[in-house]
């Protein structure tokens, strides 16, 4: 009974997060590379001579997308007692920074720059765009996974995928004022967030 059991059975590859990251990785380096050949890299940002609020905007929403991802690439792997506390406090750092943009802006009565903001629409779009390529592999690799908690999975799904698409578009972003880093850089993450938790869960669904 045993041998007709195991009849037919063929080995398969370990399922391990190591190729959940490498598989992030390409992704990755996929969305850096149309983003460079499409749009260009500002290397005066790379070079240091951006304002500080370019590289706290982009540090911070990088480390979101970071957090993100590796949890996303882990809810593939459920284990009891798996934590997801990473990607909410670094959602915490990144709400600091639209709260920060609005207070210096209203501050100084400069409210029409929120408003009337001539780059705003295209880094929307372009963010939302290059999360497309990143929220794909981690889609692809939930599907191979077990995910227990799809809602939560769906939401940091589109954490990860805006944050780490901004920040790989971003670094082509020149405008580098408070008032544009801060806001119109953090929207594409909320409403890739946003996409995720209502698009995610159907699609992982096991």
């Amino acid at each position: 009974m045993i041998a007709g059991l195991a009849d037919g059975l063929e080995p398969v590859r370990a399922f391990t997060s190591r190729d959940g990251f490498a598989m992030l990785g390409i992704a990755s380096l996929a969305v850096v590379a149309i983003v460079h050949l499409t749009k260009g890299i500002w290397f005066e940002g790379i070079t240091g001579q951006a304002s500080p609020f370019f590289y706290v905007t982009n540090g911070l929403i990088l480390l979101l997308g970071l957090a993100s991802a590796a949890t996303v690439v882990h809810m593939a792997s459920p284990w009891v007692g798996n934590q997801h506390e990473a990607p909410v406090w670094a959602s915490a750092m990144v709400g600091v920074l639209p709260v920060t943009a609005l207070l210096s802006v209203f501050s100084h009565g400069s409210w029409a720059e929120v408003l009337v903001d001539d780059h705003a629409a295209a880094c929307v779009a372009a963010s939302i765009a290059s999360a497309f390529c990143v929220g794909g592999a981690l889609v692809f690799w939930l599907r191979r996974g077990a995910p227990v908690s799809l809602n939560l999975a769906g939401w940091f799904t589109g954490l990860a995928a805006g944050a780490l698409g901004n920040s790989f578009y971003g670094i082509t972003c020149s405008v580098d004022v408070i008032a544009h880093q801060g806001i119109w850089h953090v929207v594409p993450v909320i409403a890739s967030a946003v996409i995720g938790r209502l698009v995610v869960p159907g699609l992982v669904r096991w």
